[in-house]
């Protein structure tokens, strides 16, 4: 009886949503008593967009709830990759209580963010050995193939950590993110993956609880920005990773893929290319902390941290929705030029509205 339930799909779906909705409401207040008793509140410096001192690290909560939900989903993980994500995450976990609690080096973290990332190459479903005809590249070297792997997940851990600066902005992003992952794996019969990114999103708006709350306010951290932000890395590769002839389910061109890829990450990514992009032209180091990420113009301008994270939220939403209608009709070069003037366009955005607040404070 037990065995059929947790072959069930739909029961298991329902209860990996709602197991770890109620795990991480539960444990998030604990989490926040032990900060609070210890006194490793995160307090504010002059980029925070907080005035008070906040606990911090609910990624723990996260963490001991992927874990779970790993379990719970083994029946559906055909590829077995469950326990190459564990140790992935683990380690990355590691990473982000050390940084939580005494800051690590960008360099440190980078070779640990990479060795998480080579746990995973120990299973062939997240091999990466084509790129399905993006810019008329099929095949491509294994050396190149794992180099590559790993500069993307090092590329989207550290975008998605750079967009942890106001409320909720990380979550509700997160969520849109792995929604249409979990669609999208839904339709391609990939069931774990599909399991997985179902949990993570019931993790994440019982996150948004506390983290939009005045009196129980949390952050995730960089324990949870970075497992959260790993995650959707190991979501990304896997996609990327399909058999083409899987892509027969999608109306997009199966060339188009990583373009796909890129809007599905399109704030996190413009977000982080934007901000080091402008440190380089002030002859900065990029990784030199500073407050001009697209959230902290937003807020400047005058906007609540809610309403700066929704309107980020929908407009990841609608650009995924016009890239994917757009990769039906046009080839990855099309897209490819598309998809830079996209991100033109919201630097010059950006540029307007630091402009304006510039103006402000002038008058």
């Amino acid at each position: 009886m037990l065995q059929q339930l947790m072959s069930n799909l739909t029961v298991i779906s329902i209860f990996a949503f709602v197991n770890s909705f109620l795990l991480v409401y539960y444990i998030i207040p604990k989490i926040s008593w032990v900060i609070i008793t210890r006194k490793l509140n995160d307090k504010p410096d002059s980029r925070s967009s907080h005035t008070t001192s906040t606990p911090t690290m609910a990624g723990v909560s996260f963490f001991i709830t992927l874990i779970m939900t790993m379990f719970f989903i083994q029946y559906f993980d055909t590829e077995n990759i469950g326990l190459n994500l564990i140790a992935s995450s683990t380690l990355i976990f590691m990473v982000g209580v050390k940084d939580d609690l005494v800051i690590s080096s960008p360099s440190a973290k980078l070779i640990m963010e990479a060795l998480a990332t080579m746990f995973l190459f120990f299973n062939s479903a997240m091999e990466v050995t084509t790129l399905h005809g993006f810019l008329g590249i099929y095949e491509i070297p294994e050396i190149i193939s794992y180099i590559g792997s790993i500069l993307v997940v090092i590329t989207i851990i550290n975008a998605y950590n750079l967009i942890d600066g106001i409320d909720g902005l990380a979550a509700s992003v997160a969520i849109v993110i792995f929604s249409v992952f979990g669609l999208m794996f839904f339709v391609l019969y990939q069931y774990f993956y599909f399991l997985l990114c179902l949990s993570l999103i019931g993790m994440l708006i019982a996150y948004l609880y506390y983290n939009f709350s005045k009196k129980k306010k949390v952050f995730m951290g960089d324990t949870g920005s970075l497992l959260i932000g790993f995650c959707i890395a190991f979501l990304t590769l896997k996609f990327i990773a399909i058999d083409v002839s899987n892509y027969n389910f999608f109306a997009f061109k199966a060339e188009n893929g990583l373009i796909i890829v890129a809007a599905i990450l399109c704030i996190p990514i413009c977000d982080l290319f934007r901000v080091i992009g402008v440190r380089l032209l002030n002859g900065k180091s990029p990784f030199l902390p500073d407050r001009n990420h697209t959230h902290h113009i937003l807020i400047d301008n005058g906007m609540s941290h809610f309403k700066a994270s929704m309107i980020s939220s929908f407009i990841n939403y609608i650009v995924v929705i016009v890239f994917i209608w757009l990769a039906t009709i046009f080839n990855s070069f099309v897209m490819l030029i598309i998809l830079f003037m996209g991100f033109c366009l919201f630097l010059m955005l950006f540029y307007v509205l630091r402009k304006k607040i510039k103006t402000k404070k002038i008058k």
